[in-house]
């Protein structure tokens, strides 16, 4: 038992896979996108301050003397490519970018210019391709014209400068045709910011999620509690409207009545009974492990469930801090329980009857003692309840776990408890401690029960699986699947359309051992 209450280690060596982070990326989907609106929204506001760059291109062409003779072509074709690669230096040396300001007339440094151009010389090609940025579209193209300009003049004097003959020189660059006003900038580029954006916004929102997954102990499914305590979930309720505010008992079979809540009732209902077939449990005790988690409705709705089953059903109000049973029912209150145990009334004189249901009975807890521990740890306490299960199955409603001891010290006289966990609200640090208050006095624990699970979102659980339940009448049917002639007509199918359901043992049977 000590093992189960531990848990799974996070950081241990069972790592999250795919669905894990699925499941991560949809319970916080919220937080991600915010991220990601934040960040593409700022890449686009960085868009839009920044200098817009444009980009202009001028080419020239390296050529030889011509000549009728094929070899001594192929041979000049050789000598403007290997030309060509030399005049790469040159078009980047400042003689050309001094040359490019004078013919401008710009006020700029040869360095500040020849920054701007870039010179490429294409694979075995005698071409000069020159790239010329700036900040205005019509300076871009300039600059790139007058670079391949600047080139051709200075081969030219450079090869004029080492022919002896003073003719003009063999090898000169020939500017082609010219470079074109670009029409929009190359820098920024809105797509790639925008999917630069976009890309840093799920990054750092899939971190944000992590990490509160990693923070966030709250529970929020059944197969985590079931991983981390190896504790079965014995039954998921969902969230209903009607219950927001108050504590009340649904009319779930009614005609009209939502079947979400109706169907995972009776799927508690029937996951109770096969528990333990040989052993069936005739004593529950449903408690949490702090307050406001759903522990009363729970039980409110469960027993009217059983009850319009045709078993006989009685809720006893354990709770002697804050006892509210009677406030459910709505039954008188000022007497029941401890007026039982003191011998001021006999358990006929203070059992009542809820009206709705004939099969369902109320014991309230009466007049609040001094000291509830001690009594509802009593022998007197253990007789009361083996004497009321031997009349119908016994559901006890107790305070919480961890601000009292009441609870675990009545759980040793029970056949079995019910810990009921509020989904997003339950933390996983606090059922811990509450099985391990159970642990500890060997009560034994049935099971958990999960409340208040979401309808829609990434932690639905999905009811309705009969689909929606039809509002004839029907022929009522008991735990046993057999027509109940005598034993009033207040309970409904658990599964509407099935003409012949399958018999499920009753709650009927001898009391485990403590």
């Amino acid at each position: 038992m000590q093992n189960s209450l531990q848990g799974d280690n996070p950081a241990g060596g069972q790592g999250m896979n795919l669905a894990d982070y699925l499941s991560v990326a949809r319970t916080y989907w919220s937080g991600i996108l915010v991220f990601v609106v934040v960040a593409t929204a700022g890449a686009f506001g960085w868009y839009h301050v920044q200098p817009r760059v444009y980009e202009a291109q001028s080419n020239g062409m390296v050529v030889t003397g011509g000549s009728e003779n094929l070899n001594l072509s192929l041979a000049g074709d050789n000598l403007s490519k290997s030309k060509a690669k030399g005049y790469r230096s040159l078009a980047d040396s400042l003689l050309v970018a001094e040359r490019v300001i004078k013919t401008l007339g710009i006020s700029t440094s040869p360095q500040a210019i020849a920054g701007t151009v870039k010179v490429v010389v294409p694979v075995d090609s005698a071409e000069l391709q020159v790239t010329a940025t700036s900040s205005d579209p019509v300076q871009a193209k300039e600059v790139a014209d007058a670079w391949v300009s600047a080139l051709a003049a200075q081969v030219y004097e450079i090869e004029k400068s080492m022919s002896t003959s003073g003719a003009d020189p063999a090898t000169k660059v020939v500017p082609l045709a010219k470079a074109a006003v670009p029409s929009a900038p190359i820098s920024p580029n809105l797509r790639l910011a925008l999917g630069a954006g976009v890309a840093g916004g799920l990054v750092l929102g899939l971190a944000y999620a992590l990490v509160r997954n990693l923070l966030d102990r709250r529970i929020r499914a059944a197969a985590e509690i079931e991983r981390r305590f190896h504790v079965p979930v014995v039954g998921t309720l969902p969230r209903d409207k009607r219950l927001v505010g108050e504590t009340r008992i649904l009319d779930v079979h009614g005609a009209g009545a939502g079947h979400a809540m109706g169907e995972a009732l009776r799927e508690l209902r029937t996951n109770l009974h096969f528990i333990d077939v040989d052993s069936p449990p005739r004593v529950l005790l449903v408690t949490s492990s702090l307050p406001s988690e759903g522990k009363s409705t729970v039980i409110g709705n469960l027993a009217a469930t059983i009850a319009a089953a045709g078993e006989d059903v009685i809720v006893v109000d354990a709770d002697l801090r804050r006892p509210t049973g009677h406030k459910v029912f709505g039954v008188v209150g000022d007497v029941g329980m401890t007026d039982v145990l003191t011998g001021r009334a006999t358990i006929e004189e203070v059992l009542q009857e809820w009206g709705p249901m004939p099969h369902l009975k109320i014991l309230a807890a009466g007049r609040i003692p001094p000291n509830p521990s001690e009594l509802l740890g009593s022998r007197a306490m253990q007789h009361l309840l083996e004497e009321l299960s031997q009349r119908a199955v016994v559901l006890i409603d107790t305070p919480p776990l961890l601000p009292v001891t009441d609870a675990a010290v009545l759980s040793r006289a029970a056949d079995g408890t019910l810990v009921v966990a509020r989904a997003r609200k339950t933390t996983t640090d606090s059922l811990q401690r509450a099985l391990g208050n159970l642990a500890r006095v060997r009560g034994r624990v049935l099971g958990v029960i999960l409340n208040c699970v979401a309808t829609k979102g990434p932690d639905t659980y999905s009811y309705g699986y009969y689909g929606t339940y039809s509002s004839r009448p029907e022929r009522r049917r008991g735990w046993l699947g057999a027509s109940h002639g005598n034993r009033g007509t207040a309970g409904a199918d658990d599964a509407q359309g099935s003409s012949a359901p399958e018999p499920v043992p009753a709650f009927r049977g001898r009391r485990s051992a403590n």
